[in-house]
Order: C-alpha cells, then structure tokens, then sequence
C-alpha cells in the first residue's frame, strides 16, 4: 500500500531517482493557513548534504501545491504536493542493476515485483519520506491551533554513544539532533571515524508529543498506540518501536510501573505521578505526554567489500557506491515526528466522525 490513514489520508508516490515525488492528501480540513515556506523547516531537518555525517546528496526540496490550497487556506478538497528531483547520480548506481546489496530491498522487490528500479533503491529508498515530512506540516499546524499538541524528536543513541543530559533546546542548534551539548566533540570524531572506515552504524530517535489531547484511539483494532507502531516501523530502516518505557518494562515490578492517579489540585481532574506507560492506556490516550522511541539500523551502503549474488545466482564481492550515510539515523528526528503527527492528525478526525465534532475531547493532563 501508497497510503496511510482513514480519515486524514496521505498518499505518496515517487522513487529516489525519478522526475519528482510528493503525496495527494485527502480528509483536510479547511480553513488552515499553509504556504510554500511552511515546508522549509522540517524538509531541512530530513535533508541530506547538511553536514558532513550525511549522504552529500544535495536536493532544493522545494515544495509545489498544485491543489487544495486558495487564497493561503486549504478548502477541504484534495491537496497534492510535489517535490521534484534535482541532484540524481543515477550513474552511481549502474553497477549494481543485476546484483542484491545485502541487507537491502533488492533481492525481496525482485522476489515480489519481478522487476526493480535499482537507481538508489527505487521506491525504497528513503528519500521517499520527504513526501511524508510534507504531509505532515499541515497535521503540526493544525494539531498545534487545535490543542497546543507540539511533536519534537531527537537521537538519544548513536551506536555506543547515549546521551547523559537532555537538552531538548540545544537539539536543533546541531545537525546532529543530539540533545547533549558536552558530548557533541566525542560523536563528531566518532562519526569522522566511522566514515572514514567506510562502515556504518545504528542509532535510536526519541519522540515526544505534549499536549495530545485524551481518548485518542479505539479500544481493540485501532489503539492508538498500535498505530503509532505500524506507523512508526514502515519508516525505512527502522526495526524496533517502543512505547514509554518499552522493553525496560520486562524487568519492570507491578508496583513500579503502574502509573499511579491523584486528583488534581482543583479535583476536577486527575493527575498522573509517572508516566511508564507512554501516555497510552488501554490503546487510547491519556492526556499525557507521549513518548515512543524507535531503533534504526545501520545502513548496508557502505565501502567495506561484502559477499553477495546477482540474479542469476552467481556469488560476487560487493562494495557500494555513491552518496551514502555513516548514519541514517541522522535525518530520522523530522520523519519520526512526521509520522507521529499523522498519526495524531488521522486520530482526531475518527474521534470527531465517531463521537461529532462538538464533544470536547479530553483535555491535557499535568
């Protein structure tokens, strides 16, 4: 599937290589002011090239509206977005039209399709979530008017590394996204290593949304945090997602995790002293704070020679070549938060087809 959603629905198209790609939103509501530089932030954010520990593809990503837009305000009619491509080196991948780089989508698209764009990765590569960074935009603005919801992530691991402060204003002063200032030296010199090895490495993004409105998601076949989680693996690269504490809770006591209740002070709400869960209860939120991470591994573009086939089977050595990333988990942050806003987005507008429009929902909890 191309598509995402039920009722605020994103469709992408597009491969890494091609003329263009972009998405057809459809469910929008009218009314939200959006223009063409509201998409610079987060698309820069996604964006290779921007430092030296990043593929140096370098892409305008300059947005077109080319429907749903009038007068700066969407009208609630399909949106369609496209970003063109600039800085292809098709060339680059040449080589490889008849070999499977391991750890790859090359041998499984072959298996299924039959046939397979080879040039970057095709539909496969990552530059495909610049049409879902985009999508997004308009779900942040209109989660943020709506509620005050505000989506932001960060690294919180690049292979040995972890952070030991969390510094959430400091993160988006680096290219890196890392949220512990002192350590910045130590992960440059580390990524400087890595790339001159011609090696890779994983890493793990943090996401948090504050201000996530409660009684979010369905009881069984729509939680929200299993939409969050399918969500958030059909992200390139990612191969675990976990809610609030996540597997930490497998060495986690009852007594510790539960995530006890008090009344507010003016006892007309209720007050969470922990927040283990996530801020997802029974698949539906609770008002808190939402917190996922997600593990990505590293990338198999690297120059380090590796054994593989091509297709008709023959053993080869493979070494890749062209633009490629120490470490993918670099421009993940502005997808992970795309992805986490759709989500949200997609979830607000069931509950007001469910429940009407004029019911309240649940307010934020401190």
């Amino acid at each position: 599937m191309n598509s995402f959603g039920q009722r605020f629905v994103v469709s992408t198209f597009g491969e890494s290589h091609g003329p263009a790609l972009g998405c057809l939103i459809d469910g929008c509501p009218p009314g939200i002011a959006i223009g063409v530089a509201d998409f610079i932030e987060d698309l820069e954010r996604r964006a290779t090239g921007r430092t030296r520990h990043t593929s140096q593809r370098q892409e305008a990503d300059e947005v077109e509206i080319l429907s749903g837009v009038f007068e700066g305000k969407t009208t609630g009619t399909p949106i369609m977005l496209m970003i063109r491509n600039t800085d292809q080196r098709s060339k680059d991948y040449s080589d490889i039209a008849d070999k499977y780089r391991p750890g790859h989508a090359d041998y499984t698209y072959d298996v299924k399709y039959g046939i397979r764009d080879y040039r970057g990765g095709g539909r496969s590569s990552a530059r495909e979530t610049a049409a879902r960074v985009a999508a997004a935009v308009l779900a942040k603005k209109f989660l943020m008017q709506e509620f005050g919801t505000r989506v932001r992530a960060c690294l919180t691991q690049i292979g040995p590394m972890k952070p030991e402060v969390m510094n959430w204003d400091f993160v988006d002063q680096t290219p890196l996204f890392w949220p512990d200032p002192g350590q910045l030296p130590e992960l440059e010199a580390f990524l400087d290593g890595l790339r001159k090895s011609g090696d890779s490495v994983g890493g793990r993004v943090t996401v948090m949304a504050e201000n996530v409105p409660a009684g979010l998601g369905e009881p069984l076949y729509g939680k929200l945090d299993g939409d969050l989680a399918a969500a958030l693996m059909g992200v390139n690269a990612v191969k675990a997602v976990e809610i609030g504490d996540g597997v930490a809770v497998a060495g986690q006591r009852g007594s510790f995790h539960r995530d006890l209740m008090h009344p507010s002070e003016n006892g007309k709400q209720l007050e969470f002293a922990s927040n283990h869960a996530g801020g997802i209860l029974g698949g539906i939120s609770t008002g808190q704070t939402l917190i996922a991470h997600v593990s990505i591994k590293p990338t198999s573009s690297i120059t380090v020679p590796g054994a593989s086939v091509d297709k008709n089977g023959r053993a080869i050595e493979l070494v890749t070549r062209g633009r490629h990333d120490p470490c993918v988990a670099i421009r993940a942050p502005a997808i992970v938060e795309a992805m986490v806003a759709l989500v949200l987005m997609d979830h607000v507008l069931r509950d007001r087809a469910q429940m009407g429009k004029n019911r309240t929902i649940g307010s934020p909890l401190l």
